[in-house]
């Protein structure tokens, strides 16, 4: 635990957003592997920048490769990764920037403090909760890992040997096997302007 370390002060979030005319928001795409979190993900941050927004996409795999490639599966080191993407997309959601987080996120107490963080400091979370029935996920497993875990080659699996703790009350509800990644990516999309966040 640091302690000779001192918060350094400059602008206010409210003064960001005046500068950059835009407000910074977390999108959190929950689901299991499969569901289509990343695919969507992609197409909104295409959308956004498109469209004249800042915005950056945080991905599972992605942030393995870097910030958190010293990380496992365990259910500690699940918890170590989502504490630590929390407390960076609530630095993009103070920048101003939209952070597009497309994470399994397995564990309710999890998502609940990374919305804790935001919401203690005025910031936007959105939690979508990208659904879909696992026979369906299973059928799709584009990187062949349910085989995997059904095989006992991969431990710790979420959904086949690890929970799913499902969101019970997620701003957006998807229900990826009944949408197309267009029309998803739209629902999120018409919530934030409902929202007036873009």
């Amino acid at each position: 635990m640091a302690t000779n370390i001192t918060w350094h002060s400059n602008l206010t979030h409210d003064e960001r957003k005046s500068l950059s005319n835009q407000s910074g928001v977390t999108i959190w795409l929950t689901g299991l592997s499969a569901s289509g979190k990343s695919t969507i993900a992609c197409a909104l941050e295409q959308y956004l920048l498109q469209h004249g927004k800042s915005a950056y996409r945080l991905d599972g795999d992605n942030i393995r490769f870097g910030l958190n490639k010293d990380l496992g599966f365990t259910e500690q080191d699940r918890n170590e990764n989502i504490r630590r993407i929390s407390e960076v997309s609530k630095l993009f959601a103070d920048s101003t920037t939209i952070a597009i987080t497309s994470f399994i996120s397995p564990y309710k107490k999890d998502r609940d403090n990374a919305r804790k963080l935001h919401t203690d400091d005025n910031l936007p979370f959105v939690e979508v909760y990208v659904d879909v029935p696992l026979e369906v996920a299973e059928q799709r497993d584009p990187k062949g890992l349910y085989k995997k875990a059904r095989e006992g080659i991969i431990k710790n699996f979420t959904g086949i040997s690890d929970p799913y703790e499902a969101p019970e009350t997620p701003e957006i509800h998807l229900h990826t096997d009944k949408t197309t990644v267009e029309e998803s990516a739209q629902i999120i999309i018409d919530y934030l302007k409902s929202k007036n966040y873009i």
